[in-house]
């Protein structure tokens, strides 16, 4: 312990000086000068560590019922295993899979396709457009999608045929409305136009999104309009809209499931015609399960790495992929060896 004089120049002359004190040699300015004591070390304090009582509780009810779903999966003969893999990929079954992606793409790709004019619409400065698409987005999405869908599949009792030609003139040619919409082309219709007014909103959102104070940098300095879309707020909205567009495509992916109504073979529709025949239904919705499950982590998968590429702008270094960690880890633990101690580093 050092007694510190109130004027901090003799306190500054006292601290300089322990050596002479330590020898014992008398202090100059006639200072008292006592030598500190040298510090006991005591216990390391011990961190308690939190216990979680609760956590591991939870955990074990959780893989108990697992357990039990697994275990039922495997013993129970009503899951009818063996026809669910003589129709997982019957040629019934994939033909009506591929009508399923069929109008999956024809819904997106249209759908998106209108629904980015009406999001454009939406924030123009032209008044007339801003209702149209108003109007276009509330009407579509207050109407039932599989109303929709019945609605253009009997269309042809409203309109027997359709012209094309001058406005409240003169038809240049007309044809039949069954000889041009088929069912099929009725539900990619319906589907499209339900798809569009979503995806407007989304589209819509995602632009709102982008700093303004960055289209007007960008004006600043005389980027064109369309380049100023194309490197300014086309990545940066696109972060913004990809995962609700993801969603809405793996919607419209199992939405296709309502167009059985209208006697389209697509999955879910082949799926109830064979159950109908044989009888085995659980196997069956089994299938179709499987398929649904299948294309959308295909869907989810590719939502991932689109992300990720457009993430570049938001981070200067992308994590690394799940597979890049995965191998990353197994070359950790090749290269620490067997016999190495547990908690070893490299």
């Amino acid at each position: 312990m050092i007694i510190e004089d109130p004027s901090w120049p003799a306190a500054a002359a006292v601290a300089a000086k322990p050596s002479a004190a330590a020898a014992g040699e008398p202090d100059p300015t006639g200072t008292p000068v006592l030598i500190a004591a040298p510090a006991v070390a005591g216990p390391t304090p011990t961190v308690a560590k939190t216990r979680h009582p609760w956590r591991w509780v939870v955990s074990a009810v959780a893989l108990i019922l697992l357990a039990q779903f697994v275990h039922g999966l495997a013993t129970n003969p009503g899951w009818d295993w063996p026809t669910f893999a003589q129709y997982i990929t019957a040629k019934s079954v994939l033909t009506a899979l591929r009508v399923t992606l069929e109008l999956t793409i024809w819904g997106t790709a249209l759908g998106f396709l209108l629904g980015t004019a009406l999001a454009v619409a939406r924030l123009s400065n032209n008044p007339v457009l801003r209702v149209i698409s108003w109007v276009y987005i509330w009407a579509f999405r207050s109407i039932p999608l599989i109303v929709q869908l019945l609605f253009w599949f009997n269309i042809a009792y409203l309109y027997q045929t359709l012209s094309v030609g001058i406005p409240f003139g003169p038809a240049l040619f007309s044809f039949e409305v069954n000889g041009v919409i088929s069912g099929f082309t009725a539900a990619v219709i319906g589907l499209a136009l339900h798809q569009a007014a979503y995806s407007a909103e989304i589209i819509r959102a995602g632009f709102i999104s982008v700093d303004a104070g960055q289209l007007e940098a960008a004006a600043a300095l005389g980027i064109p309009r369309l380049r100023q879309f194309r490197t300014v707020v086309a990545p940066q909205a696109m972060r913004s809209i990809l995962p609700n567009a993801t969603n809405e495509v793996i919607s419209l992916f199992k939405g296709t499931s309502i167009v059985s109504v209208m006697a389209i073979a697509e999955l879910f529709y082949q799926v109830q015609v064979i159950y109908g025949r044989n009888g085995r239904v659980v196997p069956l919705l089994m299938v179709a399960t499987v398929w649904y499950i299948v294309l959308t982590t295909v869907l989810s998968v590719a939502q991932y790495y689109i992300e990720r590429h457009y993430a570049k702008g938001a981070h200067r270094t992308p994590p690394p992929t799940p597979l890049r960690r995965a191998w990353q880890k197994l070359r950790e633990v090749a290269e620490a060896g067997p016999a190495a101690p547990r908690g070893a580093t490299r």
